[in-house]
């Protein structure tokens, strides 16, 4: 097993995965290492559960912040601090770029640091970078949320692309489903590399909704006695044509359905704000916002009746609210939510949005059959399971945690 007392025959299928002759620490030293608001989302209770308790592992967290704002807002959501923040976004940056100035970054930090377990989390062009240079360094990589895939290298993109790289140069697999764990078995993964958790998204959504929020008070001027529709669109893949098909769906809807109020908070790339502007911006039952901290977005998604996006982590979380999701994508790397009847994913298409969004305004027998099903992504407890993963690894516990399967996906692969 990865970093277990091994024998010298097994030793050779691990040259790189710690640095040879090391002593397994007292303290296990892991840094987390993301730079977006979806990985600070779901790295942030694995950190404060490491945090209130004695688990014996000691956190660095490492930032890029690929994305600034909205970063900003989920620390501060979380009251996470930051041991080393390389601050590398700039406007109209490239995916080179962000690649360039994180792998500089991040080299300066782990010289400094020398960490035993690199965590990385999801598929972005940060999680990439932080599998990269700790194998440059025959530093150990987990992978948080490992496993995902979508089958198409361009949908979404670079994720697809970026969640397979990683894998590549991950040692530990910290997988949200049994359908994930099938995905790298397929692609050669060791089974003892592999281990099913649970999707952190979870952990850190039944934190949020803890929380003291008034959210009718914070936004008066949407009236949540009506039905609201929450909206969420940003992908690189959509942008253009697609993005125009989605704005004008939710511009006939609003008119058509005097009785929703449809929320938007907008991303802030100037071609979505002033497309959703142009399309969206007289129309007295849209409202387009900037976007939200995490707190203000759950509560919201709390108070929702249904959700149109093309985000992947809301896929995860509109379930266990009981909240139906329609997927503005062709694909989605989330089938377990697909199968449990929680997600459709109904494409970009002007006539084919309109359509599924008025069924789910108008069959109530739809609604409530996608708005009951069952969560596949968690119980609230992933991190605690990461945890348990990491103290077995390192030996500081003897016995292999047992994996998380949610119920009715035992049989899915």
């Amino acid at each position: 097993m990865f970093l277990r007392k091994m024998s010298n025959t097994e030793i050779g299928l691990y040259p790189l995965s710690y640095k040879r002759g090391r002593v397994m620490p007292d303290k296990i030293k892991a840094m987390f290492f993301f730079g977006t608001r979806p990985e600070a989302i779901k790295m942030a209770p694995i950190i404060k559960k490491i945090e209130e308790g004695n688990s014996g592992i000691e956190p660095r967290v490492v930032v890029t912040a690929q994305h600034r704002q909205m970063l900003d807002q989920v620390l501060d959501t979380f009251d996470i601090e930051v041991d080393y923040d390389l601050n590398i976004m700039r406007s109209n940056q490239s995916l080179s770029d962000i690649t360039e100035r994180a792998v500089q970054g991040f080299e300066k930090v782990i010289r400094e640091e020398d960490p035993h377990m690199i965590l990385v989390q999801g598929d972005t062009t940060t999680a990439f970078v932080g599998g990269l240079v700790a194998n440059y360094h025959k530093i150990p990589v987990g992978h948080v949320e490992a496993g995902l895939r979508s089958f198409d290298k361009f949908n979404p993109f670079p994720e697809e692309i970026n969640r397979k790289l990683i894998s590549v140069l991950t040692d530990i697999h910290f997988v949200p489903t049994s359908v994930s764990k099938e995905n790298l078995l397929r692609e050669g993964v060791p089974s003892d590399h592999i281990f099913i958790t649970g999707n952190t998204v979870i952990d850190a959504l039944f934190r949020t909704v803890k929380m003291d929020f008034d959210v009718e008070e914070s936004f008066p001027f949407i009236d949540f006695h009506k039905r609201i529709i929450l909206v969420t669109a940003h992908r690189r893949e959509n942008l253009g044509p697609n993005m125009r098909q989605i704005f004008e769906a939710l511009g006939q809807i609003s008119r058509e359905y005097k009785d929703v109020e449809i929320v938007f908070p907008v991303h802030l790339n100037p071609r979505i704000g002033d497309l959703a502007g142009e399309i969206l911006g007289d129309l007295p039952n849209v409202h387009l916002l900037k976007p939200l901290d995490y707190l203000s977005f759950v509560k919201i998604m709390e108070k929702s009746y249904f959700i149109l996006t093309d985000s992947g982590g809301i896929q995860e979380e509109a379930p266990s609210l009981g909240k139906p999701v329609l997927v503005l994508r062709k694909v989605t790397e989330r089938p377990e939510a697909v199968k449990a009847g929680t997600v459709k994913v109904i494409g970009t298409k002007k006539e084919d949005i309109i359509r599924e969004m008025k069924n789910l305004l108008e069959n109530e027998e739809d609604y409530m059959r996608m708005s009951h099903s069952i969560n596949p992504y968690g119980d609230g407890r992933a991190s605690e399971r990461i945890i348990s993963i990491l103290r077995y690894c390192f030996q500081k516990d003897s016995e292999r945690p047992r994996d998380f399967i949610a119920p009715g996906l035992e049989v899915i692969g």
